[in-house]
């Protein structure tokens, strides 16, 4: 009973210390005030749609990309930087977690590609982060569907040629239906790819984030 006091006490008193990494939300107006808006790619149409600061990284949602920028200490300079694009590592596994009694903090946890995260964001900023739960969700759920879209679009080519192959024409040359159905078998999938690979996700953010 006296240890769970004991962390209990600890925790609070670290966060009210400032000693705990808990994030805060940055406001839309403040973006270029923090360093993860020098690595954003605005040339390109990238903007940055959630924010999260703690003491020592800054975890910056973009409609393109995750963009972390891991501190190894609240009082060190140095900083690694990580860009994961949405369509390269798929947002899988989001969990909400909100805060108990004497919690100060809620966390967002989600994996993106091999990366497990865990986000400490002050209770205060609830709402906030259950806009970015839903929208991490929604992106997960999009792109999971997209490979599925994908791989039915493969399918389909390779049901298409088969059956091409069985009904060819004999007035046709070897030479002339392998060119022919290359260039369409390329058309076909860099269509789907387009069609299937969407890189910007800015849609999804101005649905949920409420700004």
């Amino acid at each position: 009973m006296k240890k769970g006091f004991d962390d209990m006490f600890g925790k609070v008193a670290a966060d009210v210390l400032g000693l705990s990494d808990i994030g805060t939300v940055i406001p839309p107006e403040d973006y270029h005030m923090t360093d993860s808006d020098d690595y954003i790619m605005h040339e390109d149409g990238e903007k940055v749609y959630f924010l999260i600061k703690s003491k020592s990284d800054e975890y910056c949602f973009t409609n393109k990309a995750l963009i972390h920028l891991d501190g190894t200490s609240a009082t060190s300079k140095k900083r690694i930087l990580r860009r994961f694009d949405y369509y390269k590592y798929h947002l899988s596994s989001v969990l909400l977690e909100t805060a108990g009694t004497v919690d100060l903090d809620v966390e967002i946890k989600f994996r993106i590609g091999a990366e497990a995260y865990s986000i400490d964001v002050h209770k205060k900023h609830l709402s906030d982060v259950k806009d970015l739960y839903k929208s991490l969700i929604k992106i997960g759920e999009i792109i999971s569907d997209n490979e599925d879209y994908s791989s039915f679009a493969n399918n389909s080519l390779q049901l298409a040629s088969s059956t091409f192959n069985d009904v060819k024409s004999q007035e046709m040359n070897m030479v002339e239906q392998f060119k022919e159905l290359n260039e369409y078998a390329f058309d076909w999938l860099s269509l789907k790819k387009k069609e299937y690979s969407l890189k910007d996700f800015g849609f999804v953010f101005e649905k949920f984030i409420q700004n």
